[in-house]
């Protein structure tokens, strides 16, 4: 059996835009588990997980994670990360949509899983919002970018 750090290694591998499986990476879920996109206040379940997948996959299509440390404890695991890729797509936000900007993102990030069983159970994702919106040249006028 795989460790917890090989479990959400394989789950990042299956959200890269080279190589998105969407299916299996909602499969690497238990049932009930979770996606909580924190900034947003969003969470996601069942299908609904894939989708959070393919929304960044759509605005980036060159969506990588660039994976920098991970602390394992029992059945937690913490990743710290940066999101990067070039906004050609639609990024779709709880408050409309940002048309491409062209633009490329290097953001922070910090995802903390719970895992019961070789499953996710829950996956709090701290993504730095303001700076992806800064890097991005929206920031300061995020109304005006805002397609509703």
């Amino acid at each position: 059996m795989p460790t917890n750090e090989e479990i959400i290694r394989s789950l990042y591998a299956v959200a890269e835009a080279s190589s998105k499986d969407t299916a299996k990476f909602v499969s690497m879920f238990s049932e009930g588990g979770y996606f909580y996109d924190v900034p947003s206040g969003m969470k996601f379940y069942g299908k609904e997980i894939g989708d959070t997948v393919d929304a960044y996959a759509s605005a980036f299509p060159d969506m990588h994670r660039e994976l920098y440390r991970f602390y394992v404890t029992g059945d937690v695991v913490v990743v710290e990360l940066a999101l990067q890729g070039t906004h050609e797509g639609d990024l779709h936000l709880a408050a409309g949509s940002i048309a491409p900007t062209g633009k490329t993102m290097d953001a922070p990030c910090c995802d903390v899983f719970h895992l019961k069983d070789g499953k996710v159970t829950s996956f709090h994702c701290y993504n730095a919002a303001s700076v992806i919106l800064q890097q991005l040249g929206v920031l300061g006028n995020l109304s005006a970018a805002l397609k509703h």
